[in-house]
């Protein structure tokens, strides 16, 4: 059984229904990404499954426990939630930042540990901020700051990580770069990593497991090679397309059929030769 399900689920701000009796279950193990365009439900489906928005029907389950059921330190012990845009406290270190990582493992009985100082200070050798562990988290460049907030979910030494468009606002290098950590934390560490990606063909070759929402319901899942097809695309994200094997990667490599250029289209073929012309519609 799935460490992570979600029954009957059902997700609402205020008057607006946003998911309704969603079945979820994530693999574990696995890297599983969520996909499809804005507004479709993906960040709402994180918080739901996060214990960030309270459901209005259904429940989402962590190792057959109801999550909302659990106490909070605990919940923080198996599932770490990192939601986009976080922000720290002005002036606040990456040491001390990756530090708070540690708190649901802490009590009144037990302060701050050589255990905790260890995790932390593999945390962030992990993810490659030791060198800025002194120095406050507003002046990381963006990649640095973002592997920083990871750090702290890392600290938290939960099995399962959850994370909102962790992408967001990075150029391509850091884009990369965030993409390798999570797939080196999932190959090494075992982590079973869940996050929303907008990137399709990121998606594609970092994730396992896809899970295409269109409408606050899933439209498709399953691995990337079976889940994104042409007529998929079509359907959920609304434009057409052409899927090419990624070269690198050989996974399904999405390439948009816009009104930029007109004439013949020539798809790259992976033994390096040129397949043949396709004449754009």
């Amino acid at each position: 059984m799935s460490q992570l399900n979600a029954h009957n689920l059902t997700l609402a701000y205020e008057n607006a229904l946003i998911i309704e009796g969603m079945e979820l279950t994530i693999p574990d193990g696995k890297i599983t990404a969520l996909v499809g365009p804005n507004g479709c439900g993906k960040s709402t489906l994180l918080r739901g499954i996060s214990r960030l928005l309270k459901p209005r029907g259904g429940n989402v389950l962590l190792e057959s426990q109801d999550i909302w059921k659990l106490p909070t330190k605990e919940l923080a012990k198996r599932l770490g939630i990192l939601p986009q845009g976080p922000v720290a406290p002005e002036g606040l270190t990456v040491h001390e930042l990756v530090a708070q990582g540690r708190y649901p493992h802490q009590s009144w009985l037990q302060q701050w540990s050589p255990e905790d100082e260890r995790i932390t200070h593999e945390a962030l050798e992990i993810t490659n901020v030791t060198e800025f562990a002194d120095r406050p988290v507003d002046t990381l460049s963006g990649g640095q700051r973002q592997r920083a907030w990871i750090a702290m979910t890392l600290a938290q030494d939960s099995d399962i990580i959850l994370l909102d468009e962790p992408t967001t606002f990075l150029d391509l290098a850091y884009q990369i770069e965030v993409l390798d950590l999570l797939h080196e934390l999932n190959v090494e560490r075992g982590k079973t990593i869940v996050m929303v990606l907008h990137d399709l063909n990121q998606a594609c070759r970092y994730a396992d497991y896809l899970i295409a929402i269109r409408g606050g319901q899933i439209n498709a899942q399953g691995e990337p090679s079976l889940v994104v097809t042409e007529n998929l695309v079509r359907e959920v994200f609304g434009i057409d397309c052409k899927i090419i094997p990624d070269p690198v990667t050989n996974t399904p490599l999405v390439v948009p059929v816009g009104k930029a250029r007109k004439g013949r289209l020539h798809l790259p073929s992976l033994n390096g030769k040129h397949a043949e012309p396709v004449q754009n519609p």
